[in-house]
């Protein structure tokens, strides 16, 4: 993906003079762009057939109609968030801030799924924030808390919260992690994403009708990405909260292997020490990872996750 200004592609018949706007909702090639200007969203479709359009992007457009229009342009990004496979990538969101990872006491949360998420927060950028969410169920609460241990000691925020069962609580202690700052909402199915999302935005479910009904996306609403404004609190600006839908798997196929080694924390500053400059941490000889692996400074668990994800990227079909 170009981070510069791009063309979004040829074809369309456009009227009217360029425009610009922020993308706030995608379903296949039908996109939401909110005007700068203000007023009404407009539907709009990307020319050409290959789409590169993300939630989040800064776009220019031209009117097609009154309500809508085609994508001609794609701003300079700060960042791409996606996820891919070996063939295909999908795009989550365009120019974030922080990566919000929503999990549960119970059901059980996938411990391969947060660490990929987190890769992709550090390779990204992104400030990561994990929610441990229905800490009131109490029996669950010991175990998932045990899980979590690790990442806490990397230095990664966890906040423990019982969004249904304590709401105010839950809204005061995200209140001044996300007002401010585009944040997307990463999270497995289950593990109470859309609860969330409806304490932050209090009309979000009215919104979400609202935008699946102008993408013709009909009843299929938790299906499609889409970018909440958040209310200001007090002097703060409101920020953004992007939603997406629940996932399984986060392959990340796209990374180098040069990327890789550094968005793991506990690895960075043990890289220079490696006898080999090209070393790639998995069977070479005085190799600091290795070593720091067998001493118990990194935890197997952490190195296996690496080992999978450089075997993954030696697998990409060019």
């Amino acid at each position: 993906m170009n981070r510069r200004a791009s063309k979004a592609g040829g074809g369309g018949k456009a009227t009217g003079d360029t425009l610009h706007g922020v993308v706030i909702a995608a379903h296949g090639r039908h996109y939401l762009v909110a005007p700068d200007s203000g007023g009404a969203n407009l539907q709009c479709f990307p020319r050409g057939k290959k789409s590169e359009v993300a939630v989040g992007d800064r776009v220019e457009y031209q009117s097609t109609s009154a309500d809508q229009g085609v994508i001609v342009a794609i701003g300079e990004r700060r960042n791409l968030l996606y996820r891919s496979d070996q063939y295909k990538s999908k795009l989550f969101a365009a120019n974030l801030d922080q990566l919000l990872i929503v999990l549960a006491t119970e059901p059980h949360f996938s411990e391969d799924l947060l660490g990929r998420a987190l890769v992709a927060a550090e390779a990204n950028g992104l400030t990561p924030l994990i929610v441990l969410n229905k800490i009131d169920v109490e029996a669950a609460l010991p175990l998932a808390r045990q899980r979590l241990e690790r990442y806490r000691a990397l230095g990664y925020t966890v906040l423990e919260l019982s969004v249904k069962g304590r709401p105010e609580a839950a809204r005061a202690a995200l209140a001044d992690h996300l007002h401010g700052h585009q944040t997307i909402l990463l999270g497995q199915s289950g593990m109470g994403k859309s609860t969330l999302v409806n304490l932050l935005i209090p009309d979000a479910e009215a919104a979400t009708r609202e935008i699946s009904t102008a993408l013709n996306s009909g009843r299929h609403t938790t299906t499609f990405t889409r970018l909440y404004k958040l209310p200001a609190m007090d002097s703060q600006s409101g920020g953004a909260l992007i939603d997406s839908p629940g996932f399984q798997e986060f392959g990340l196929y796209h990374l180098t292997e040069g990327t890789l080694e550094r968005a793991f924390p506990e690895f960075r500053p043990l890289l220079p020490n490696c006898r080999f400059y090209n070393c790639h941490h998995l069977h070479e000889p005085g190799c600091a990872i290795l070593e720091a692996v067998q001493d118990g400074r990194i935890a197997p668990e952490r190195h296996a996750l690496y080992a999978q994800l450089v075997h993954e990227i030696s697998q990409i079909v060019r």
